[in-house]
């Protein structure tokens, strides 16, 4: 068999460049570094490959301060994972509303608390009809004893409020009211979310 002649050989050589070029363009580059000039690499999906793999930061309100969790953000189509499925809570019936009003006379004080378990939800709002009293808006489980609270919020004067918890352990979660004034005040409460129950201490009068 009669060897190759050099033009043979110069224009096979030209043509395997030619096609170690083409697929350099196409392939090569769109896949390993993101460049695609003539856009087939875009087409057969080959930049998402050289792309770093993106992540964000979600939230797991359930966790506290360890609660922030990076996770990579898949392929297109694909949701994020999320760190705490717990977040979402189906519920057997739907929130409910509640409104309750307290008159307190001078020196007056007394407790509203929203029974909930642990991780569940409630918005509200109070405010008083004229002046401003003490509130304390805190939590405690009776099951452990009267020395145990936690406190969400204080306030020496205020008019109302309104906020939202996700409730850190099953107990009673809700407000104590002090009337300061040297006339009587009355305080409306508006509780939305997945408590039990409402539970009302009644009023009573500081000697």
């Amino acid at each position: 068999m009669p060897a190759p002649s050099g033009k043979r050989l110069a224009l096979a050589t030209l043509g395997a460049a030619a096609v170690a070029a083409v697929v350099l363009v196409t392939c090569v580059l769109p896949a390993e570094y993101g460049i695609d000039p003539t856009g087939i690499g875009r087409a057969l999906g080959l930049t998402q490959m050289a792309a770093p793999a993106r992540t964000i930061e979600i939230a797991d309100p359930l966790a506290g301060n360890e609660g922030v969790r990076e996770v990579e953000i898949p392929e297109f189509g694909q949701p994020v994972p999320l760190p705490n499925p717990e977040i979402h809570q189906a519920q057997a019936a739907p929130a409910r509303t509640e409104t309750m009003r307290v008159e307190l006379p001078p020196g007056g004080e007394t407790e509203i608390k929203a029974v909930l378990g642990e991780n569940k939800v409630i918005t509200y709002s109070w405010q008083v009809d004229r002046g401003t009293i003490y509130s304390d808006f805190h939590g405690h489980d009776p099951a452990v004893g009267g020395s145990f609270f936690v406190r969400y919020q204080e306030h020496q004067e205020g008019s109302g409020g309104s906020g939202s918890l996700v409730a850190p352990f099953g107990g009673e979660h809700g407000w104590y009211w002090l009337n300061y004034n040297d006339f009587p005040v009355v305080v409306t409460l508006t509780v939305t979310g997945f408590q039990d129950r409402m539970v009302d201490y009644g009023v009573h009068v500081q000697p």
